[in-house]
C-alpha cells in the first residue's frame, strides 16, 4: 500500500476505533450498514462503479468497461471530461479511486465514513461537496434520506453515493440529452446534481403538509394516538431541516466563487434558480417545525383539558353519590328510633310504657313522632335531606 493511501487510511481507522470505543454495542458508523465485514477483502473499486464516461463537448463518447480504463483514456484524450459514479463503495475502493484522481486525504475520510453535514469545501483545484437528498414514501408515510458526495475537478466528476437518493441515472440522462449544459464543464454537472437534490425537497414538503393537515384533524378529533404521531414527523422534520439549512450555505459559497472562479453566466443563473428553490424548501421547512411545535402545545392543552373535564365530571358523580347516601344515611336513622321505641316498649306488658301505664301506648307513638321529627329538622338544616 502507497504512503498515501496509509495517510488516508490513518484518520479513518482512528474514526473507526473511537467509534467502537464509544458504542460497542452498536455497529461503527464507517461500516455504512450495508457493507461491514473485512474491507481488505473487498471486491475491486470496478464492482461499486455504477456508470462511467467520457464526454467531449458535450457528447458521451467513450464508455470504459473499468475505472482504470476510464483514467488512462481521460489521460490520453485532452479536452475531455470524465463523469463516474460510485454506489457504497468499500474503504478499499474508495481509495483506489482517489489515488488515480489525486483527491485530498480528508474528504475522502469523508466519503469513506459518510453521515456528514451537507458541506463545501475546496482542495486545491478539486470541490467537494456533500448533499442530503429526500423523498417521501408514501406508503409508510415517512421521510428517507439519503448522502451523496461529489469531487468536481479540472476535467472529471466524481459522486460517491449513499442511500436511494437521489437518481443520479436521471441527472446524466438529462444532461446527456442537453449538450449546451453538458459542455460547460464539470460545473454543469454539479449545478444537475444539486438541481435535482433541491427538486427532490418538493415531494417531501408536500408530503410534510398532508401530514401535518392530518394530525390537526387527529388532534380535534381528540385521537390518543396522535401525541406519538407529532413526535415521530417532528424528529423527520428536525433531520429535514438538517438537510436544507446547510445547503444555503453551499449555494451562497458557490455563489461567492463565480468571480474568482470564472463561472459560466449561464451556470450563474441556473445556480441562482436552484438557490431560490433551496430557500423556498428551508423556510417551508422552519415553518413545519413551528406548527409542529403550536400543535404538540395545543394537543397538551387540548389533553389536559379533556383530563380536567373527566376530573369534574367524577368529582361531580362523587359529590352527587355523597349526597345520596346522606340522604340514605338520613331516613335510615329517622326510620331506626322508631323501631328502637318500639323495641324497649314493645314488649306484653299492661299499658306500657314503664309498666301499666294508662297513656303508655299513646305515649310511645307520640315519643316516635317527637324523635323521627327532631331528627328530620336537624337533617333539614345540616341540607342532609
Amino acid at each position: 500500500m502507497s504512503d498515501w493511501r496509509s495517510r488516508a487510511l490513518r484518520p479513518a481507522k482512528r474514526a473507526l476505533r473511537r467509534s467502537q470505543d464509544r458504542y460497542p454495542q452498536s455497529p461503527p458508523e464507517l461500516s455504512m450498514d450495508p457493507r461491514g465485514g473485512d474491507q481488505t477483502t473487498a471486491p475491486p473499486a470496478e464492482e461499486s462503479v455504477v456508470t462511467s464516461a467520457i464526454y467531449r463537448d458535450g457528447h458521451r463518447v467513450d464508455g470504459p468497461p473499468s475505472l482504470s480504463e476510464t483514467c488512462r483514456r481521460l489521460r490520453e484524450q485532452p479536452g475531455t471530461m470524465a463523469w463516474i459514479g460510485l454506489y457504497r463503495p468499500s474503504e478499499r475502493q474508495l481509495l483506489t479511486v482517489a489515488e488515480e484522481f489525486g483527491l485530498h486525504e480528508l474528504a475522502v475520510e469523508d466519503a469513506i465514513v459518510a453521515h456528514q453535514r451537507p458541506k463545501l469545501e475546496r482542495y486545491g483545484g478539486t470541490l467537494f461537496v456533500v448533499l442530503r437528498a429526500a423523498r417521501y414514501l408514501d406508503e409508510a408515510e415517512e421521510v428517507d434520506f439519503g448522502e451523496v458526495h461529489v469531487f468536481v475537478g479540472a476535467n472529471f466528476v466524481l459522486t460517491v453515493r449513499h442511500g436511494q437518493a437521489p437518481d443520479l441515472t436521471a441527472v446524466r440522462r438529462r444532461m446527456e440529452d442537453d449538450p449546451d449544459l453538458l459542455r460547460r464543464g464539470p460545473e454543469a454537472v454539479l449545478y444537475a446534481i444539486l438541481d435535482s437534490v433541491v427538486d427532490g425537497y418538493a415531494p417531501v414538503v408536500g408530503g410534510l403538509q398532508n401530514d401535518i393537515d392530518e394530525i390537526e384533524t387527529e388532534v380535534f378529533g381528540g385521537d390518543p394516538r396522535v401525541s406519538r404521531r407529532i413526535y415521530k414527523l417532528s424528529r423527520e422534520v428536525i433531520e429535514f431541516q438538517r438537510a436544507t439549512r446547510p445547503l444555503l450555505d453551499i449555494l451562497h459559497g458557490l455563489e461567492a466563487g463565480f468571480e474568482k472562479y470564472g463561472t459560466d453566466e449561464e451556470l450563474r443563473r441556473y445556480l441562482n434558480d436552484v438557490a431560490d428553490h433551496a430557500t423556498t424548501a428551508a423556510e417551508r421547512v422552519n415553518e413545519f417545525r413551528q406548527i409542529l411545535a403550536d400543535i404538540l402545545t395545543l394537543n397538551a392543552t387540548l389533553v389536559s383539558q379533556a383530563q380536567n373535564e373527566e376530573v369534574k365530571n367524577l368529582t361531580e358523580a362523587s359529590y352527587a353519590q355523597n349526597e345520596e347516601i346522606k340522604r340514605i344515611s338520613a331516613w335510615a336513622a329517622i326510620l331506626f328510633a322508631p323501631t328502637l321505641i318500639g323495641t324497649v316498649y314493645g314488649m306484653n306488658f299492661d299499658h306500657i310504657p314503664e309498666l301499666h301505664w294508662v297513656f303508655g301506648y299513646p305515649y310511645a307513638i307520640f315519643l316516635m313522632l317527637l324523635v323521627c321529627t327532631t331528627l328530620y329538622v336537624i337533617f333539614k338544616r345540616r341540607n342532609w335531606l
